[in-house]
């Protein structure tokens, strides 16, 4: 009896301890706003505000970047949830932003070589530092570039803006092993829609690679999904009631001298029926002349709550997996030059209206 009491002990210590390892610890400021430290979800200080500079982290899954002053400088590092220091001084930095963690994996800079490399989320590195760049870990593959020489940069003036000459490019996993061979590094492919064949996929709109097992991996084209789902589930049907069924659960517009604003869908489109259709009907005309592009949720304007799914723990867009298709139509005549944009957010529920900019026209 005494060894089955010892054991449930056991167990619900492990429990306890596995349950607050995988916890979400949020930031908090001290007093004074200059220093950060991290909470549970019950409130519990995990850690003493004590960070600043490149802790940009608002959440603590695994694995984040911290910085802290110590005699009378700023010493910056890896820091897992259970207190292990890695990486020290091995930051990787773009745009003057350290990287942040992605699916329990974040990338590191070796300051020698200017390799890089992934630390898991026990600070343990699964990729060596020798690949020239490497992008997110996204539904377990990475793309990474070897052998590349690093032209125009301007490291020092702080941007980290560079490109790259040479070198080959690779599909791998999380365990280095390599998936696809010369693979073409294209940001509009959907890694989380992988489907794998003998055959290559003939949907138009995948896009086929073969790997070095022999088989072809597939992946849909986000940018080839959006363009057939505008035509067949957007433009093949206008009515209001599909306009409805196709737009978010509120569309934020511009609105002088206001700005950005936001009204449920319902009452937005209700009021603006006649407008958008019309704006909308243009694209259907061979001689519109508009574009699409690619962005992601501006987190300055969709701060709510509802929208964390679309952000990372740093706040910044998940692109990769929520893009936002921007169509761009263009107005031209003897005086004047204007652009309606109209926004639509991939979801869980597919492409759905979120924003709409018209200049040519007034929004009510």
């Amino acid at each position: 009896m005494k060894r089955i009491f010892l054991l449930y002990i056991f167990l619900f210590v492990s429990c306890t301890l596995f349950a607050q390892n995988n916890d979400t610890w949020a930031s908090f400021w001290d007093k004074d706003s200059t220093h950060t430290g991290y909470k549970d979800k019950n409130g519990v200080i995990k850690i003493e505000p004590k960070f600043m500079g490149m802790t940009i982290a608002n959440k603590f899954d695994d694995i984040i970047v911290v910085t802290e002053e110590e005699d009378q400088s700023w010493k910056s590092y890896y820091l897992t949830k259970t207190g292990k220091i890695v990486g020290r001084d091995s930051l990787y930095i773009f745009d003057n932003g350290p990287d942040c963690e992605n699916e329990g994996f974040i990338r590191f800079r070796d300051p020698k070589t200017d390799k890089m490399g992934l630390f898991n989320g026990d600070g343990k590195i699964v990729i060596p530092a020798e690949y020239s760049n490497i992008n997110k870990a996204i539904n377990g593959m990475i793309i990474v570039l070897k052998g590349a020489e690093k032209i125009n940069d301007t490291h020092d003036g702080g941007c980290n803006h560079f490109s790259w000459s040479g070198g080959n490019d690779y599909l791998i996993d999380t365990n280095n092993k390599i998936l696809i061979k010369n693979f073409v590094y294209n940001d509009e492919l959907n890694f989380y829609s992988l489907q794998k064949s003998k055959e290559p996929s003939l949907d138009p709109i995948r896009e086929n690679f073969l790997g070095v097992d022999g088989q072809y991996y597939s992946f849909i084209n986000y940018d080839k999904e959006f363009k057939l789902w505008l035509k067949n589930g957007l433009l093949s049907d206008l009515s209001k009631e599909n306009l409805l069924k196709k737009s978010y659960t509120e569309i934020f517009y511009w609105k002088e001298p206001i700005g950005w604003i936001s009204e449920p869908k319902t009452k937005f489109i209700n009021k603006n029926y006649k407008l958008l259709k019309e704006k909308l009907l243009e694209l259907n005309n061979p001689t519109c002349d508009y574009f699409v592009t690619t962005d992601g949720l501006n987190q300055f304007i969709y701060e709510a709550d509802k929208y964390n799914q679309y952000f990372n723990n740093c706040n910044e867009s998940k692109d990769w997996k929520y893009p936002m298709k921007n169509i761009i139509i263009t107005h031209r005549d003897k005086k004047d030059f204007t652009q309606d944009h109209f926004d639509f957010l991939r979801t869980e529920k597919g492409y759905q209206l979120i924003s709409v900019s018209i200049r040519k026209g007034k929004l009510k």
